[in-house]
């Protein structure tokens, strides 16, 4: 005879992923295909909440639209989604729609992988002046994100960039390449039109160690190369190696590669026939800022003070006493992205993230709280490239299956209570056919404006929708 509690079904358990980025999507489909779930032993029902209308997190708001290898790693994530094993819930912001008091009603587990969208702070006198920004405001702004100004201030011919990651390199890159060439992207028209009425001369890149210390990628490098009708300038006092730099450079291909692609590019000679280009990029190494400069009392800027740096044989920089001044009309700080707090959890302002261990968060006192968990850039800080987060998420769904015995359990497991919910708040929550809507919507557009501007030999793929109301409409339209 069979025990009656092993012959009782067990009803799913209920999991709900706050972020539908990459982090969201890897940990929902690591958890779906985990030995526990493929081999009967605990099924699982999972809700990907996101406060946007679309999913996609990173990819759709947080990298340049001219990134060619984005669009594979969007095919990978539609593909997860487009299964039909997780249930995909956008424009639903955590906090403002659904408490957590709400979500542990309606899940036995949450997951948050709200990521990082704001800028990492910079401490120098002049920050707050007019024509200052932060590098990732401006990413938002020309990747159409729905909740920022249609309008940016692009009136400046000299520019100063701050920091020496991808994140630098993307926002130098948009600012000195000529609008046109963007026409086969996504490109929003607001942003087209903004880029194209620049009067920007000179891109200025600044960071304080040298050549090998730098954090951006070969590939994004080497996308510098091919942007037309701009010079990229370097400079030989810049070109400074220690010891550790030597090692840095003997020991990995990535840095042997960058150092050595710069290192042609300095010594490349031009014929004296050839035409200068209308504008320039130029790679500055060995520069700390000390100060963003407003010379005449206007309250903007008008220049950037750096104090020399010299490697100290360990990789790591020392100052000179030694400082500079570049005239620029503007600054952008892209030295980092920092996590945001979340109501009802513990936050690590110095870091920005949620305090966890090993993806299980914890309360004031440092124990986990039951049933709740972090993966992705709120979980570790935003370092790391967009792959690394698949290790994130897979020690995070180790940890909720492991818990999965003494996780709190749901009062309404039903999976339609929580749109009950949502409708009774009047919440206009889009589904993934609604996001497809909108998908087919962007493609739309880029068929008709290719159409319309057939003369001009580009072809546009899709011309990506910015206002929010407008992005809900054709999604539940």
């Amino acid at each position: 005879m069979s025990n009656s509690a092993e012959s009782t079904p067990q009803r799913p358990l209920r999991i709900a992923i706050i972020g539908a980025g990459p982090a969201g999507v890897y940990a929902a489909d690591i958890l779906t295909k985990s030995n526990e779930v493929k081999d009967g032993d605990v099924e699982v029902s999972i809700d990907l909440f996101e406060a946007y209308p679309a999913p996609y997190g990173l990819i759709r708001y947080g990298v340049a639209p001219d990134h060619p290898r984005i669009k594979g790693i969007v095919n990978a994530l539609h593909k997860v989604l487009d299964r039909g094993d997780i249930r995909f819930l956008g424009n639903v912001t955590y906090g403002r729609d659904l408490t957590l008091h709400d979500i542990r009603a309606f899940y036995d587990a949450v997951i948050f992988s709200t990521g990082a969208i704001k800028d990492a702070a910079l401490n120098v006198p002049g920050v707050e002046l007019e024509g200052s920004f932060g590098g990732a405001d401006f990413v938002s702004w020309y990747d159409g994100h729905p909740d920022v100004p249609r309008h940016w201030p692009l009136d400046a011919r000299e520019i100063a960039v701050i920091g020496n990651g991808n994140v630098a390199l993307d926002v130098a890159r948009m600012l000195a390449k000529h609008a046109d060439e963007l026409l086969v992207t996504e490109i929003p028209d607001n942003v087209y039109q903004g880029l194209k009425n620049s009067p920007v001369t000179d891109v200025h890149v600044f960071g304080r160690r040298g050549p090998a210390q730098v954090k951006f990628t070969p590939l994004e490098l080497r996308e510098l190369s091919h942007c037309k009708d701009v010079d990229i300038v370097l400079y030989p006092e810049d070109f400074e190696f220690d010891e550790a730099s030597d090692e840095a450079i003997r020991s990995n291909n990535q840095i042997k590669t960058m150092v050595n692609t710069m290192t042609n590019w300095l010594v490349e000679e031009h014929a004296e026939s050839e035409q200068p280009s209308s504008r320039r990029l130029h790679l500055h190494f060995l520069h700390s800022p000390v100060e963003i400069v407003s010379e005449d009392g206007s309250g903007k800027v008008s220049g950037i003070k750096f104090e020399r740096m010299q490697l100290d044989g360990t990789g790591n920089v020392k100052g000179t006493g030694e400082f500079v001044d570049y005239p620029v009309q503007a600054v952008y700080r892209a030295i980092g992205y920092h996590g945001s707090p979340l109501d009802e959890l513990e936050y690590d302002a110095k870091r920005g993230v949620i305090p966890n261990d090993a993806g299980r968060v914890l309360d004031a006192s440092g124990q986990a709280v039951p049933g709740i968990y972090a993966t992705g850039w709120i979980k570790r800080g935003p370092v790391g490239l967009i792959g690394h987060t698949k290790g994130d998420a897979l020690e995070t769904i180790g940890c909720l299956l492991e818990d999965r015995l003494t996780l709190p359990p749901a009062e309404n497991p039903d999976p339609h209570a929580i749109i009950e919910l949502l409708e009774s708040r009047g919440i206009e929550y889009i589904t993934w056919e609604g996001w497809n809507k909108l998908d087919a919507h962007e493609a739309a557009l880029g068929t008709a404006w290719t159409e319309a501007e057939s003369g001009s030999g580009v072809v546009r793929e899709r011309v990506k929708v910015v206002p929010r109301e407008e992005m809900i409409e054709i999604s539940r339209g």
